[in-house]
């Protein structure tokens, strides 16, 4: 890792650089300029000196070094990507790994589609440190809560608000969103009738509202939006499960389809409870740290 900096420090120390200069009502954050001045004055001599699209079939993304006998990087992202926000993330992805790893990755690094949304830990330490970073550079949180509180009940109208104020995507957003709320909630990405990965709130693990997808399939249920015709999809206003369906309670799930993807994004909201079971260690599931995409959805909200 580059320096002592973590990813949330870095992410703080840019977050508050830019509060002062721009103030705080400075979103979106042109991704682009913000690499290219802040490596240049933190790394004269070995700053980020191009930022560009190209043909990277299999890949959104890399970090590579200059070629030889010059000096710097340059962050390349698909230029098939027509996606904004999902385009932004794989920029502040590779700032990330500009920032965190380039020592001790010297050649450089190449980050398929999963790698940028995908924010578990599990998955690739470097790449969940890249995620991390990337989260809290585009939403820092003490804005993001600003926008919605803690305690707030959602949609996806909120969710798309706050997508649009940072330009990224919608599951991007819901799972930053995941990150500080105290409501019970879980994102289900879910394709063919099952599921690809979840994430669960804090206040959802605790009640064991999340799904195991590391431990063999996972089938949606019959009665969910994301098993119908993906033409007609587009459940942004939710359908209550009764008991059962979901889970041994009632569950209000919004979904949409992903058409750039070919994947159904689900958001279950469950009940406010007042008591928590706690999880054993033994039990708490990968769930909790799966994502993460990053950033995979935003041309249907």
């Amino acid at each position: 890792m580059t320096g002592t900096f973590g990813p949330d420090r870095w992410a703080n120390t840019i977050t508050q650089l830019l509060n002062q200069v721009l103030g705080s009502e400075r979103f979106p954050i042109d991704v682009v300029d913000l690499i290219r001045q802040y490596s240049a004055q933190r790394f004269p001599g070995d700053a980020v000196t191009l930022v560009q699209g190209a043909d990277l079939p299999g890949f959104d993304g890399a970090l590579y070094p200059a070629p030889s006998g010059k000096s710097g990087w340059g962050i390349i992202y698909n230029n098939a990507i027509t996606s904004v926000g999902r385009k932004n993330f794989t920029l502040a992805h590779e700032f990330g790994h500009y920032l965190l790893h380039r020592q001790i990755r010297p050649k450089g690094i190449r980050c398929g589609e999963q790698d940028v949304v995908r924010w578990d830990s599990e998955y690739g330490q470097i790449e969940h440190q890249a995620n991390k970073f990337a989260a809290g550079l585009l939403m820092p949180l003490d804005d993001f809560r600003r926008q919605i509180e803690a305690k707030a009940k959602i949609d996806f109208d909120m969710i798309s608000h706050c997508a649009d104020r940072y330009r990224v995507s919608l599951i991007a957003a819901i799972l930053r969103w995941l990150d500080f709320t105290e409501k019970r909630a879980v994102l289900v990405v879910s394709c063919d009738g099952f599921i690809k990965w979840a994430r669960s709130s804090p206040a959802a693990l605790k009640t064991r509202a999340f799904f195991r997808t590391s431990q063999g399939v996972v089938e949606i249920p019959a009665a969910s939006p994301a098993r119908g015709k993906i033409a007609l999809i587009d459940e942004r206003s939710g359908i209550r499960h009764g008991p059962g369906v979901w889970f041994p309670e009632e569950v209000l799930e919004m979904t949409i389809y992903a058409e750039q993807y070919d994947f159904f994004i689900s958001l279950l909201l469950l009940e406010d409870q007042d008591r928590f079971m706690q999880l054993d260690a033994e039990t708490e599931p990968d769930a909790f740290e799966h994502f993460s995409a990053l950033q995979a959805s935003d041309d249907r909200r």
